[in-house]
């Protein structure tokens, strides 16, 4: 179930991540993970271990291999994201367990919590410093350009040059092609736009302006080609985010408009304010009342899934068995206290953006830096609506989770001194090179 080449690929990737220096480990990490299809598996004694696993495993066993402890090793330590990722990772695994009290589920649970506690864990430990997050968002930039000018290719071709490694075939929905790429169109197209503003903080540094070029026109290609409303809402989302730069001293008061404006729609509409979801379709042939109903059907079981999850959703009503919603996901799979701390990571990792950016305010490099995170991390929330994020998608969410720790403790560590020129600057003038010291 290996492909040769995925196999040689395999063997060098765990040679460099055992081997390379520390922070430039995470090039051939990501370049691994996002460019092998999840259909390439070793099997041993019955177990399945995907490339992205073994990948996992071989990072761990480097974090083990150079010592010291665990807090030791994070910037500004293990921190109150880093918490609440571990306790979601612990909760899912035991009420899922608890759900099906079956000893092949627990095989299948305890593979899944490998990929979402180790890849969080691995990638964490891989960017110590900020050279490594400029390193890390120069692979996604790359990434999407090849797989933006693959998934074109597919467009002309009808042949998907990743299927012959394992990937999905394209399909056709409504006499629209899908690329799928390496991640498949969904996956793909929703990476693509989510990661967009990175692209644009690329820009900014001035040392890498024509792969963030590349990046940008990569990730428009994967999105329009993908032919999904939630890859289009995903770059939406990003855009939207980074527009509100100009507004940033007053985010607290566009959030509580936000909210506002949500329960005044709830209170005057005939139906609930999800329902919106329904009357999402970009594309001519999106499925967002299937989304709505999911999230109504959600909401209404509330009984049936709070304490252990709930496996028989698919009996609420027609298709219900596709859980094309990411926070539903944790809802049905590990119940309330999952969902919680699924909705906790989010709400830390904004509240920690927020919090750093007041020492970096007389930078304008840093600040930019920790906006375009924080729109990266907004348009992963709109993305969760429309997407349940497997194994492969999580390794696009736990890098920009780690680049926002350690983004916020060089922050701290190295606060600026506004100047009136600073302030004075055009919010879309050129920015200064990031100065980056090693944690």
């Amino acid at each position: 179930m290996l492909h040769p080449l995925v196999a040689v690929w395999m063997v060098i990737a765990i040679a460099l991540i055992l081997t390379l220096p520390r922070r430039k480990v995470i090039t051939c990490f990501l370049v691994s993970c996002l460019f092998i299809p999840v259909a390439q598996v070793v099997v041993v004694g019955g177990l399945h271990f995907t490339v992205l696993r073994i990948l996992i495993l071989a990072g761990l066993l480097r974090r083990a291999k150079d010592g010291n402890s665990l807090s030791g090793k994070f910037p500004g330590g293990f921190n109150g994201l880093d918490q609440v990722v571990v306790l979601w990772t612990i909760s899912a695994l035991t009420i899922l367990s608890l759900q099906w009290m079956d000893g092949q589920a627990l095989i299948h649970n305890l593979g899944d919590f490998v990929d979402a506690l180790g890849g969080y864990l691995v990638v964490r430990f891989l960017i110590p410093d900020g050279e490594a997050i400029r390193r890390a968002i120069v692979v996604l930039a790359i990434v999407c350009a090849v797989q933006g000018v693959c998934m074109l290719s597919e467009q002309i071709t009808h042949v998907n040059v990743f299927s012959y490694l394992g990937g999905a075939p394209f399909t056709v929905r409504d006499d629209k092609i899908r690329s799928q790429g390496a991640m498949g169109c969904l996956y793909g197209g929703a990476f693509a736009g989510a990661t967009t503003p990175l692209f644009l903080w690329l820009w900014s540094t001035r040392k890498s302006r024509i792969t963030a070029i590349a990046g940008v026109a990569g990730a428009v290609a994967m999105v329009v080609t993908s032919n999904s409303s939630s890859s289009l809402l995903a770059f939406a989302g990003g855009l939207v985010g980074v527009a509100f730069w100009p507004l940033r001293k007053r985010i607290g008061q566009v959030r509580w408009a936000f909210w506002l404006t949500l329960l005044g729609l709830h209170l005057v509409m005939n139906a609930p304010v999800w329902s919106l979801i329904a009357r999402v379709d970009l594309t001519g042939s999106s499925s967002g009342y299937h989304r709505y109903y999911l999230v109504d059907n959600c909401i209404k079981h509330f009984s049936d899934w709070w304490l252990l999850g709930y496996k028989y959703y698919d009996s609420w009503g027609y298709d219900m068995w596709d859980l094309c919603n990411q926070f539903v996901v944790a809802a049905l799979t590990g119940g309330l206290l999952t969902l919680v701390l699924y909705v906790a990571i989010f709400v830390r990792g904004f509240g920690i953006i927020g919090k750093a950016r007041k020492p970096a305010e007389g930078s304008r490099s840093q600040e930019w830096l920790l906006w375009c995170l924080g729109s990266d991390l907004f348009a992963n929330v709109v993305v969760h609506f429309g997407v349940n994020y497997m194994a492969q998608m999580m390794m696009t969410l736990f890098p920009l989770l780690a680049f926002i720790s350690v983004a916020a403790f060089e922050a701290r560590q190295t606060p600026a001194k506004p100047t009136e020129a600073t302030e004075l600057e055009p919010a879309s003038g050129p920015m200064e090179p990031m100065s980056w010291q090693n944690a």
